[in-house]
Protein backbone atom coordinates (compact mmCIF):
# COMPACT_ATOMS: atom_id res chain seq x y z
CA UNK A 1 0.00 0.00 0.00
CA UNK A 2 1.33 3.41 -0.95
CA UNK A 3 1.70 5.94 1.90
CA UNK A 4 0.19 9.24 0.85
CA UNK A 5 2.08 12.30 2.09
CA UNK A 6 0.58 15.75 1.88
CA UNK A 7 1.62 19.21 2.94
CA UNK A 8 5.40 19.54 2.70
CA UNK A 9 5.36 21.20 -0.68
CA UNK A 10 2.08 22.97 -0.14
CA UNK A 11 0.56 21.05 -3.05
CA UNK A 12 -2.93 19.48 -2.62
CA UNK A 13 -1.97 16.02 -3.85
CA UNK A 14 -5.48 14.51 -3.68
CA UNK A 15 -6.90 17.28 -5.85
CA UNK A 16 -4.04 16.99 -8.31
CA UNK A 17 -4.51 13.20 -8.63
CA UNK A 18 -8.26 13.58 -8.93
CA UNK A 19 -7.88 16.08 -11.78
CA UNK A 20 -5.40 13.86 -13.55
CA UNK A 21 -7.69 10.81 -13.17
CA UNK A 22 -10.71 12.72 -14.48
CA UNK A 23 -9.10 12.90 -17.90
CA UNK A 24 -8.05 9.28 -17.69
CA UNK A 25 -11.65 8.18 -16.83
CA UNK A 26 -13.21 9.65 -20.00
CA UNK A 27 -12.86 6.39 -22.01
CA UNK A 28 -14.35 4.45 -19.06
CA UNK A 29 -17.32 6.83 -18.85
CA UNK A 30 -17.97 6.34 -22.56
CA UNK A 31 -17.84 2.57 -22.06
CA UNK A 32 -20.38 2.81 -19.23
CA UNK A 33 -22.62 4.96 -21.44
CA UNK A 34 -22.43 2.45 -24.29
CA UNK A 35 -23.30 -0.36 -21.91
CA UNK A 36 -26.24 1.62 -20.47
CA UNK A 37 -27.54 2.35 -23.97
CA UNK A 38 -27.37 -1.35 -24.83
CA UNK A 39 -29.24 -2.28 -21.65
CA UNK A 40 -31.94 0.30 -22.38
CA UNK A 41 -32.25 -1.00 -25.93
CA UNK A 42 -32.57 -4.56 -24.67
CA UNK A 43 -35.29 -3.54 -22.23
CA UNK A 44 -37.15 -1.74 -25.03
CA UNK A 45 -37.00 -4.89 -27.11
CA UNK A 46 -38.37 -6.90 -24.18
CA UNK A 47 -41.36 -4.58 -23.86
CA UNK A 48 -42.10 -5.11 -27.55
CA UNK A 49 -41.57 -8.86 -27.14
CA UNK A 50 -44.12 -8.90 -24.30
CA UNK A 51 -46.72 -7.12 -26.43
CA UNK A 52 -46.15 -9.50 -29.34
CA UNK A 53 -46.49 -12.60 -27.15
CA UNK A 54 -49.65 -11.17 -25.58
CA UNK A 55 -51.19 -10.41 -28.98
CA UNK A 56 -50.33 -13.86 -30.34
CA UNK A 57 -51.19 -16.02 -27.33
CA UNK A 58 -53.85 -14.16 -25.40
CA UNK A 59 -55.61 -12.51 -28.32
CA UNK A 60 -55.17 -14.38 -31.61
CA UNK A 61 -55.05 -17.90 -30.18
CA UNK A 62 -56.88 -17.96 -26.85
CA UNK A 63 -59.46 -15.23 -27.40
CA UNK A 64 -60.23 -14.68 -31.07
CA UNK A 65 -59.11 -18.04 -32.43
CA UNK A 66 -61.58 -20.13 -30.45
CA UNK A 67 -64.54 -21.46 -32.43
CA UNK A 68 -67.08 -19.82 -30.14
CA UNK A 69 -65.50 -16.38 -30.68
CA UNK A 70 -67.16 -16.01 -34.10
CA UNK A 71 -70.34 -17.87 -33.28
CA UNK A 72 -73.46 -16.15 -34.61
CA UNK A 73 -75.92 -18.73 -33.30
CA UNK A 74 -77.53 -18.89 -29.88
CA UNK A 75 -79.27 -21.89 -28.35
CA UNK A 76 -82.33 -21.06 -26.25
CA UNK A 77 -83.36 -23.70 -23.70
CA UNK A 78 -86.90 -23.94 -22.33
CA UNK A 79 -88.89 -26.46 -20.34
CA UNK A 80 -86.72 -28.50 -17.97
CA UNK A 81 -83.83 -26.01 -18.08
CA UNK A 82 -81.90 -27.67 -15.23
CA UNK A 83 -81.52 -30.92 -17.16
CA UNK A 84 -78.98 -29.75 -19.72
CA UNK A 85 -76.92 -26.90 -21.14
CA UNK A 86 -76.93 -26.12 -24.84
CA UNK A 87 -74.39 -24.07 -26.80
CA UNK A 88 -74.93 -23.43 -30.48
CA UNK A 89 -71.85 -23.58 -32.68
CA UNK A 90 -71.15 -21.80 -35.96
CA UNK A 91 -72.57 -24.80 -37.86
CA UNK A 92 -75.90 -24.85 -35.99
CA UNK A 93 -78.63 -25.44 -38.60
CA UNK A 94 -81.60 -23.99 -36.72
CA UNK A 95 -83.49 -27.30 -36.25
CA UNK A 96 -85.71 -27.23 -33.16
CA UNK A 97 -85.05 -30.14 -30.79
CA UNK A 98 -86.75 -31.85 -27.87
CA UNK A 99 -84.47 -33.78 -25.53
CA UNK A 100 -85.35 -36.45 -22.97
CA UNK A 101 -82.67 -37.86 -20.66
CA UNK A 102 -83.06 -41.29 -19.08
CA UNK A 103 -79.51 -41.73 -17.70
CA UNK A 104 -76.46 -39.58 -16.94
CA UNK A 105 -72.97 -40.90 -17.63
CA UNK A 106 -71.01 -41.56 -14.46
CA UNK A 107 -67.48 -42.65 -13.54
CA UNK A 108 -66.48 -45.88 -11.86
CA UNK A 109 -65.40 -45.25 -8.26
CA UNK A 110 -63.79 -47.19 -5.44
CA UNK A 111 -64.60 -45.78 -2.01
CA UNK A 112 -63.12 -46.91 1.30
CA UNK A 113 -65.24 -47.30 4.42
CA UNK A 114 -63.64 -44.39 6.25
CA UNK A 115 -63.14 -43.75 9.94
CA UNK A 116 -65.17 -43.03 13.05
CA UNK A 117 -62.45 -40.51 13.95
CA UNK A 118 -61.43 -38.84 10.66
CA UNK A 119 -58.40 -36.52 10.54
CA UNK A 120 -57.48 -33.49 8.45
CA UNK A 121 -55.67 -33.99 5.13
CA UNK A 122 -52.55 -32.40 6.64
CA UNK A 123 -52.14 -35.42 8.93
CA UNK A 124 -49.90 -38.35 8.02
CA UNK A 125 -50.63 -41.99 7.29
CA UNK A 126 -49.02 -42.78 10.64
CA UNK A 127 -51.71 -40.66 12.31
CA UNK A 128 -54.40 -42.81 10.69
CA UNK A 129 -52.56 -45.99 11.78
CA UNK A 130 -52.56 -44.72 15.36
CA UNK A 131 -56.34 -44.16 15.22
CA UNK A 132 -56.89 -47.62 13.74
CA UNK A 133 -54.65 -49.51 16.21
CA UNK A 134 -55.14 -47.37 19.33
CA UNK A 135 -51.63 -47.91 20.81
CA UNK A 136 -50.88 -47.38 24.47
CA UNK A 137 -49.35 -44.20 25.87
CA UNK A 138 -46.12 -46.11 26.51
CA UNK A 139 -45.94 -47.14 22.87
CA UNK A 140 -46.51 -43.58 21.71
CA UNK A 141 -43.68 -42.44 23.98
CA UNK A 142 -41.36 -45.09 22.55
CA UNK A 143 -39.10 -43.50 19.92
CA UNK A 144 -38.43 -46.85 18.23
CA UNK A 145 -42.15 -47.60 17.98
CA UNK A 146 -42.84 -44.18 16.43
CA UNK A 147 -39.94 -44.62 14.01
CA UNK A 148 -41.50 -47.88 12.84
CA UNK A 149 -44.85 -46.16 12.34
CA UNK A 150 -43.30 -43.37 10.28
CA UNK A 151 -41.20 -45.62 8.06
CA UNK A 152 -43.84 -48.31 7.46
CA UNK A 153 -44.51 -48.54 3.68
CA UNK A 154 -48.02 -48.48 2.20
CA UNK A 155 -48.45 -50.11 -1.18
CA UNK A 156 -50.77 -48.80 -3.84
CA UNK A 157 -51.36 -50.22 -7.31
CA UNK A 158 -54.19 -49.24 -9.62
CA UNK A 159 -54.85 -49.76 -13.34
CA UNK A 160 -51.54 -51.63 -13.47
CA UNK A 161 -49.58 -48.65 -12.15
CA UNK A 162 -47.58 -49.24 -8.97
CA UNK A 163 -46.67 -46.15 -7.00
CA UNK A 164 -43.03 -47.02 -6.33
CA UNK A 165 -39.66 -45.38 -6.81
CA UNK A 166 -36.81 -46.55 -9.03
CA UNK A 167 -35.76 -49.07 -6.36
CA UNK A 168 -39.24 -50.56 -6.18
CA UNK A 169 -39.98 -49.05 -2.77
CA UNK A 170 -43.41 -47.58 -2.11
CA UNK A 171 -43.77 -43.82 -2.53
CA UNK A 172 -45.97 -43.73 0.56
CA UNK A 173 -44.81 -44.26 4.14
CA UNK A 174 -46.21 -43.40 7.54
CA UNK A 175 -44.54 -39.99 7.32
CA UNK A 176 -46.42 -39.13 4.09
CA UNK A 177 -49.29 -36.70 4.53
CA UNK A 178 -52.76 -37.53 3.20
CA UNK A 179 -52.63 -34.43 0.99
CA UNK A 180 -49.37 -35.67 -0.56
CA UNK A 181 -50.90 -39.08 -1.22
CA UNK A 182 -53.82 -37.46 -3.06
CA UNK A 183 -51.64 -35.11 -5.13
CA UNK A 184 -49.21 -37.93 -6.05
CA UNK A 185 -52.02 -40.16 -7.31
CA UNK A 186 -53.61 -37.31 -9.25
CA UNK A 187 -50.28 -36.33 -10.73
CA UNK A 188 -49.73 -39.73 -12.36
CA UNK A 189 -51.33 -39.55 -15.83
CA UNK A 190 -50.82 -43.27 -16.51
CA UNK A 191 -52.99 -44.27 -13.55
CA UNK A 192 -55.92 -42.44 -15.21
CA UNK A 193 -57.72 -41.87 -11.91
CA UNK A 194 -58.60 -39.02 -9.59
CA UNK A 195 -58.23 -39.33 -5.81
CA UNK A 196 -60.18 -37.38 -3.20
CA UNK A 197 -60.10 -37.46 0.58
CA UNK A 198 -63.17 -36.57 2.64
CA UNK A 199 -62.14 -35.04 5.98
CA UNK A 200 -65.70 -35.45 7.28
CA UNK A 201 -65.92 -39.24 6.82
CA UNK A 202 -62.26 -40.18 6.52
CA UNK A 203 -62.93 -41.88 3.17
CA UNK A 204 -60.45 -42.11 0.32
CA UNK A 205 -62.34 -42.08 -2.98
CA UNK A 206 -60.70 -43.15 -6.25
CA UNK A 207 -62.57 -42.31 -9.47
CA UNK A 208 -61.84 -43.01 -13.12
CA UNK A 209 -60.98 -39.88 -15.03
CA UNK A 210 -63.34 -40.86 -17.82
CA UNK A 211 -67.01 -41.61 -17.43
CA UNK A 212 -68.92 -44.45 -19.07
CA UNK A 213 -69.66 -48.15 -18.86
CA UNK A 214 -66.82 -50.67 -18.91
CA UNK A 215 -66.62 -52.92 -21.95
CA UNK A 216 -67.90 -56.19 -20.45
CA UNK A 217 -66.75 -58.19 -23.47
CA UNK A 218 -63.07 -57.27 -23.23
CA UNK A 219 -63.05 -56.26 -19.57
CA UNK A 220 -61.33 -53.03 -20.46
CA UNK A 221 -62.13 -49.40 -21.04
CA UNK A 222 -60.91 -45.94 -20.11
CA UNK A 223 -63.37 -45.82 -17.24
CA UNK A 224 -62.02 -49.03 -15.67
CA UNK A 225 -60.40 -49.08 -12.23
CA UNK A 226 -58.44 -52.19 -11.32
CA UNK A 227 -56.96 -52.28 -7.85
CA UNK A 228 -54.81 -55.19 -6.67
CA UNK A 229 -55.60 -57.27 -3.57
CA UNK A 230 -52.38 -56.06 -1.97
CA UNK A 231 -53.33 -52.42 -1.42
CA UNK A 232 -52.34 -51.57 2.13
CA UNK A 233 -52.88 -47.87 1.38
CA UNK A 234 -56.60 -48.36 0.73
CA UNK A 235 -56.90 -50.69 3.71
CA UNK A 236 -55.58 -47.92 5.95
CA UNK A 237 -58.66 -45.79 5.20
CA UNK A 238 -60.97 -48.69 6.15
CA UNK A 239 -61.23 -48.36 9.94
CA UNK A 240 -64.97 -49.09 9.91
CA UNK A 241 -64.45 -52.26 7.89
CA UNK A 242 -61.44 -53.33 9.95
CA UNK A 243 -63.43 -52.88 13.17
CA UNK A 244 -66.30 -54.93 11.80
CA UNK A 245 -68.83 -52.10 11.67
CA UNK A 246 -69.23 -52.38 7.86
CA UNK A 247 -69.78 -55.65 5.98
CA UNK A 248 -67.82 -54.93 2.79
CA UNK A 249 -64.26 -53.77 2.30
CA UNK A 250 -64.88 -51.15 -0.39
CA UNK A 251 -67.90 -49.55 -2.00
CA UNK A 252 -67.45 -49.96 -5.76
CA UNK A 253 -69.74 -48.12 -8.15
CA UNK A 254 -69.54 -49.00 -11.83
CA UNK A 255 -69.52 -46.27 -14.44
CA UNK A 256 -72.44 -45.99 -16.83
CA UNK A 257 -73.18 -44.47 -20.21
CA UNK A 258 -75.58 -41.63 -20.81
CA UNK A 259 -78.90 -42.15 -22.61
CA UNK A 260 -80.70 -39.28 -24.26
CA UNK A 261 -83.46 -39.07 -26.88
CA UNK A 262 -83.28 -36.13 -29.29
CA UNK A 263 -86.46 -35.76 -31.36
CA UNK A 264 -87.07 -39.44 -30.59
CA UNK A 265 -83.64 -40.71 -31.67
CA UNK A 266 -81.53 -42.46 -29.03
CA UNK A 267 -78.02 -41.13 -28.31
CA UNK A 268 -75.81 -43.16 -25.97
CA UNK A 269 -72.14 -42.63 -25.16
CA UNK A 270 -69.61 -42.66 -22.35
CA UNK A 271 -69.75 -38.89 -21.76
CA UNK A 272 -72.46 -36.38 -21.01
CA UNK A 273 -71.47 -34.04 -23.84
CA UNK A 274 -72.24 -34.50 -27.52
CA UNK A 275 -73.24 -32.39 -30.52
CA UNK A 276 -76.44 -32.63 -32.56
CA UNK A 277 -77.39 -30.28 -35.41
CA UNK A 278 -74.43 -28.05 -34.56
CA UNK A 279 -75.56 -27.60 -30.94
CA UNK A 280 -73.39 -28.95 -28.13
CA UNK A 281 -75.52 -30.61 -25.46
CA UNK A 282 -74.25 -31.16 -21.92
CA UNK A 283 -76.49 -33.49 -19.92
CA UNK A 284 -76.85 -32.58 -16.26
CA UNK A 285 -79.69 -34.67 -14.86
CA UNK A 286 -82.47 -37.04 -15.92
CA UNK A 287 -85.75 -35.69 -17.25
CA UNK A 288 -87.54 -38.93 -16.32
CA UNK A 289 -86.89 -41.62 -13.75
CA UNK A 290 -87.51 -45.08 -15.17
CA UNK A 291 -86.05 -48.55 -14.63
CA UNK A 292 -84.77 -49.12 -18.17
CA UNK A 293 -82.83 -46.15 -19.62
CA UNK A 294 -82.53 -47.85 -23.01
CA UNK A 295 -86.24 -47.39 -23.69
CA UNK A 296 -87.62 -44.08 -24.92
CA UNK A 297 -89.83 -42.49 -22.22
CA UNK A 298 -93.58 -42.49 -22.71
CA UNK A 299 -94.91 -41.15 -19.42
CA UNK A 300 -93.69 -38.96 -16.58
CA UNK A 301 -91.16 -37.15 -18.75
CA UNK A 302 -90.36 -33.43 -18.52
CA UNK A 303 -88.26 -32.89 -21.65
CA UNK A 304 -86.08 -29.97 -22.69
CA UNK A 305 -86.85 -27.82 -25.72
CA UNK A 306 -84.05 -26.18 -27.73
CA UNK A 307 -84.39 -23.54 -30.41
CA UNK A 308 -81.61 -21.78 -32.28
CA UNK A 309 -81.67 -18.08 -33.01
CA UNK A 310 -79.31 -15.72 -34.79
CA UNK A 311 -77.09 -13.63 -32.51
CA UNK A 312 -74.26 -11.68 -34.12
CA UNK A 313 -73.17 -9.82 -30.98
CA UNK A 314 -70.39 -12.25 -29.99
CA UNK A 315 -68.86 -12.28 -33.46
CA UNK A 316 -69.24 -8.49 -33.72
CA UNK A 317 -67.33 -7.97 -30.47
CA UNK A 318 -64.65 -10.45 -31.50
CA UNK A 319 -63.92 -8.75 -34.81
CA UNK A 320 -64.19 -5.29 -33.29
CA UNK A 321 -61.75 -6.30 -30.54
CA UNK A 322 -59.35 -7.77 -33.08
CA UNK A 323 -59.32 -4.56 -35.13
CA UNK A 324 -58.60 -2.50 -32.01
CA UNK A 325 -55.84 -4.82 -30.77
CA UNK A 326 -54.25 -5.07 -34.22
CA UNK A 327 -54.20 -1.28 -34.60
CA UNK A 328 -52.80 -0.81 -31.10
CA UNK A 329 -49.91 -3.19 -31.76
CA UNK A 330 -49.27 -1.69 -35.17
CA UNK A 331 -49.30 1.80 -33.64
CA UNK A 332 -46.74 0.75 -31.01
CA UNK A 333 -44.38 -0.71 -33.60
CA UNK A 334 -44.72 2.36 -35.83
CA UNK A 335 -44.03 4.64 -32.87
CA UNK A 336 -40.85 2.77 -32.01
CA UNK A 337 -39.40 2.71 -35.53
CA UNK A 338 -40.28 6.39 -36.15
CA UNK A 339 -39.33 7.73 -32.71
CA UNK A 340 -36.97 10.73 -32.70
CA UNK A 341 -33.38 9.99 -31.77
CA UNK A 342 -31.34 12.61 -29.89
CA UNK A 343 -27.72 11.73 -30.57
CA UNK A 344 -26.40 14.52 -28.37
CA UNK A 345 -28.08 13.05 -25.28
CA UNK A 346 -25.92 10.20 -24.03
CA UNK A 347 -26.66 8.47 -20.69
CA UNK A 348 -25.58 10.63 -17.77
CA UNK A 349 -22.60 9.64 -15.65
CA UNK A 350 -22.88 9.63 -11.85
CA UNK A 351 -20.70 12.74 -11.69
CA UNK A 352 -22.92 14.56 -14.19
CA UNK A 353 -26.03 13.70 -12.17
CA UNK A 354 -24.61 15.25 -9.01
CA UNK A 355 -24.59 18.65 -10.72
CA UNK A 356 -28.19 18.43 -12.00
CA UNK A 357 -31.71 18.68 -10.58
CA UNK A 358 -33.95 15.60 -10.54
CA UNK A 359 -36.30 17.05 -13.15
CA UNK A 360 -33.36 17.87 -15.44
CA UNK A 361 -32.04 14.32 -15.03
CA UNK A 362 -35.47 12.87 -15.89
CA UNK A 363 -35.82 15.06 -19.00
CA UNK A 364 -32.31 14.26 -20.16
CA UNK A 365 -32.79 10.51 -19.61
CA UNK A 366 -36.08 10.59 -21.52
CA UNK A 367 -34.29 12.03 -24.55
CA UNK A 368 -31.39 9.59 -24.14
CA UNK A 369 -33.84 6.65 -24.27
CA UNK A 370 -35.76 8.04 -27.23
CA UNK A 371 -35.21 6.45 -30.63
CA UNK A 372 -33.32 3.39 -29.43
CA UNK A 373 -35.33 1.25 -31.88
CA UNK A 374 -35.59 3.84 -34.65
CA UNK A 375 -35.66 2.13 -38.07
CA UNK A 376 -35.03 -1.20 -36.34
CA UNK A 377 -34.87 -4.01 -38.90
CA UNK A 378 -36.74 -6.59 -36.80
CA UNK A 379 -39.65 -4.26 -36.05
CA UNK A 380 -39.84 -3.03 -39.64
CA UNK A 381 -39.95 -6.63 -40.84
CA UNK A 382 -42.75 -7.36 -38.35
CA UNK A 383 -44.75 -4.41 -39.65
CA UNK A 384 -44.27 -5.49 -43.24
CA UNK A 385 -45.32 -9.07 -42.55
CA UNK A 386 -48.39 -8.11 -40.54
CA UNK A 387 -49.53 -5.69 -43.24
CA UNK A 388 -48.96 -8.36 -45.90
CA UNK A 389 -51.41 -10.70 -44.18
CA UNK A 390 -54.11 -8.02 -44.20
CA UNK A 391 -53.42 -6.79 -47.71
CA UNK A 392 -53.57 -10.35 -49.10
CA UNK A 393 -57.18 -10.61 -47.90
CA UNK A 394 -58.21 -7.02 -48.60
CA UNK A 395 -61.19 -7.98 -50.80
CA UNK A 396 -62.68 -10.49 -48.36
CA UNK A 397 -62.07 -8.15 -45.46
CA UNK A 398 -63.78 -5.39 -47.38
CA UNK A 399 -66.89 -7.57 -47.69
CA UNK A 400 -66.96 -7.63 -43.89
CA UNK A 401 -66.59 -3.85 -43.59
CA UNK A 402 -62.84 -3.86 -42.86
CA UNK A 403 -60.75 -1.55 -45.06
CA UNK A 404 -57.27 -0.07 -45.03
CA UNK A 405 -56.90 3.27 -43.30
CA UNK A 406 -55.47 6.47 -44.76
CA UNK A 407 -52.04 6.29 -46.45
CA UNK A 408 -50.44 7.98 -43.42
CA UNK A 409 -52.07 5.71 -40.83
CA UNK A 410 -49.16 3.27 -40.85
CA UNK A 411 -51.18 0.33 -42.09
CA UNK A 412 -54.03 0.52 -39.59
CA UNK A 413 -57.41 -0.88 -40.56
CA UNK A 414 -60.89 0.65 -40.28
CA UNK A 415 -64.12 -1.16 -39.36
CA UNK A 416 -67.60 -0.28 -40.60
CA UNK A 417 -69.84 -1.96 -38.01
CA UNK A 418 -72.98 -1.56 -40.10
CA UNK A 419 -71.47 -3.46 -43.03
CA UNK A 420 -70.05 -6.10 -40.68
CA UNK A 421 -73.35 -6.75 -38.94
CA UNK A 422 -75.15 -7.24 -42.25
CA UNK A 423 -72.41 -9.59 -43.49
CA UNK A 424 -72.59 -11.66 -40.31
CA UNK A 425 -76.36 -11.89 -40.60
CA UNK A 426 -76.34 -12.83 -44.29
CA UNK A 427 -73.48 -15.32 -44.29
CA UNK A 428 -71.61 -15.76 -40.96
CA UNK A 429 -69.53 -18.64 -42.31
CA UNK A 430 -67.58 -16.20 -44.50
CA UNK A 431 -66.20 -14.52 -41.38
CA UNK A 432 -65.35 -17.86 -39.79
CA UNK A 433 -63.53 -19.07 -42.91
CA UNK A 434 -61.64 -15.81 -43.33
CA UNK A 435 -60.48 -15.31 -39.76
CA UNK A 436 -60.32 -18.84 -38.33
CA UNK A 437 -59.66 -20.79 -41.52
CA UNK A 438 -61.36 -23.66 -43.29
CA UNK A 439 -60.91 -27.41 -43.11
CA UNK A 440 -60.02 -29.65 -40.19
CA UNK A 441 -56.67 -27.97 -39.54
CA UNK A 442 -58.04 -24.42 -39.79
CA UNK A 443 -54.57 -22.89 -40.02
CA UNK A 444 -55.20 -20.76 -43.08
CA UNK A 445 -57.19 -18.00 -41.40
CA UNK A 446 -56.08 -14.43 -40.78
CA UNK A 447 -55.62 -15.08 -37.05
CA UNK A 448 -53.29 -18.04 -37.60
CA UNK A 449 -51.36 -16.29 -40.38
CA UNK A 450 -50.73 -13.30 -38.13
CA UNK A 451 -49.72 -15.61 -35.28
CA UNK A 452 -47.19 -17.31 -37.57
CA UNK A 453 -45.69 -13.97 -38.67
CA UNK A 454 -45.38 -12.83 -35.06
CA UNK A 455 -43.67 -16.11 -34.17
CA UNK A 456 -41.03 -15.35 -36.81
CA UNK A 457 -40.46 -11.94 -35.23
CA UNK A 458 -40.19 -13.51 -31.78
CA UNK A 459 -37.60 -15.96 -33.12
CA UNK A 460 -35.50 -13.03 -34.30
CA UNK A 461 -35.82 -11.31 -30.92
CA UNK A 462 -34.76 -14.47 -29.11
CA UNK A 463 -31.55 -14.64 -31.13
CA UNK A 464 -30.68 -10.96 -30.81
CA UNK A 465 -32.06 -10.03 -27.40
CA UNK A 466 -32.51 -13.33 -25.53
CA UNK A 467 -36.18 -12.76 -24.72
CA UNK A 468 -38.82 -15.47 -24.24
CA UNK A 469 -41.14 -16.55 -27.06
CA UNK A 470 -43.81 -17.58 -24.60
CA UNK A 471 -43.81 -15.22 -21.62
CA UNK A 472 -45.08 -11.66 -21.24
CA UNK A 473 -43.22 -11.29 -17.93
CA UNK A 474 -40.87 -8.28 -18.04
CA UNK A 475 -38.71 -9.77 -15.28
CA UNK A 476 -37.81 -13.02 -17.04
CA UNK A 477 -34.04 -13.43 -17.37
CA UNK A 478 -32.46 -12.93 -20.76
CA UNK A 479 -30.86 -15.92 -22.49
CA UNK A 480 -27.09 -15.66 -22.18
CA UNK A 481 -26.39 -17.01 -25.67
CA UNK A 482 -28.11 -14.08 -27.39
CA UNK A 483 -26.15 -11.47 -29.34
CA UNK A 484 -26.88 -8.67 -26.86
CA UNK A 485 -26.04 -10.78 -23.81
CA UNK A 486 -22.68 -11.63 -25.31
CA UNK A 487 -22.09 -7.95 -26.10
CA UNK A 488 -22.88 -6.98 -22.49
CA UNK A 489 -20.44 -9.61 -21.25
CA UNK A 490 -17.82 -8.03 -23.47
CA UNK A 491 -18.58 -4.58 -22.03
CA UNK A 492 -18.32 -5.92 -18.47
CA UNK A 493 -14.97 -7.52 -19.26
CA UNK A 494 -13.60 -4.33 -20.82
CA UNK A 495 -14.88 -2.22 -17.91
CA UNK A 496 -13.26 -4.57 -15.39
CA UNK A 497 -9.93 -4.39 -17.21
CA UNK A 498 -10.12 -0.60 -17.50
CA UNK A 499 -10.96 -0.22 -13.79
CA UNK A 500 -7.88 -2.26 -12.90
CA UNK A 501 -5.71 -0.14 -15.20
CA UNK A 502 -7.08 3.11 -13.75
CA UNK A 503 -6.43 1.89 -10.23
CA UNK A 504 -2.84 1.14 -11.20
CA UNK A 505 -2.45 4.59 -12.77
CA UNK A 506 -3.86 6.28 -9.66
CA UNK A 507 -1.47 4.31 -7.47
CA UNK A 508 1.45 5.34 -9.69
CA UNK A 509 0.46 9.01 -9.42
CA UNK A 510 0.36 8.84 -5.64
CA UNK A 511 3.74 7.10 -5.58
CA UNK A 512 5.23 9.84 -7.73
CA UNK A 513 3.80 12.63 -5.57
CA UNK A 514 4.90 10.85 -2.43
CA UNK A 515 8.42 10.53 -3.80
CA UNK A 516 8.41 14.22 -4.69
CA UNK A 517 7.16 15.23 -1.24
CA UNK A 518 9.77 13.01 0.41
CA UNK A 519 12.59 14.50 -1.71
CA UNK A 520 11.45 18.05 -1.01
CA UNK A 521 11.24 17.27 2.70
CA UNK A 522 14.80 15.92 2.64
CA UNK A 523 16.02 18.98 0.73
CA UNK A 524 14.32 21.28 3.22
CA UNK A 525 15.99 19.47 6.12
CA UNK A 526 19.41 19.68 4.50
CA UNK A 527 18.96 23.37 3.76
CA UNK A 528 17.95 24.10 7.34
CA UNK A 529 20.94 22.18 8.66
CA UNK A 530 23.35 23.99 6.36
CA UNK A 531 21.85 27.36 7.24
CA UNK A 532 22.25 26.72 10.95
CA UNK A 533 25.89 25.76 10.46
CA UNK A 534 26.70 28.93 8.53
CA UNK A 535 24.88 31.16 10.98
Amino acid sequence: MVTRVNGFSGIDVDTMVKNLMTAKRIPLDKLYQQKQTLEWTRDSYREINSKLVDFRNNKLVDKYGKGAALNTQKAVVSGNTDALKAEAGATANGIDMTVSITQIATKKTVETRGSSNPVASTKTLADIKIINTNPTAAQLADAEYMKTLNTEPYKFTINGVSFTDSKGDSLFTGATSIATVVSTINGNSKANVTAKYDEITGKLIISAKDSGKINTTTGSGKAEIVATDDNSLLDLFNQKYNSGTDPSKYVTTDGQDSYAYVNGKQYTQASNTFTVNGVQLTLQKKTVDQADPTVAPTTGDTPVSITTTSDTETAMQTIKGFVEDYNTLLGLLNTKVDEAKYRDFAPLTDEQKTAMKDTDIANWTEKAKSGLLKNDDILRSALTQMRSVISSEVVKLGNLGITMGAYNSGGKIVLDETVLKKALTDNPQNAVDLFQGTGSESTNGVFDKLADKITLTLDSLVKRVGTSKYSTDLTVSYKEESVMSKKLKEYNSRISTMLTNLENVETRYYKQFTAMETAMNRLQSQSSSLFSTVS
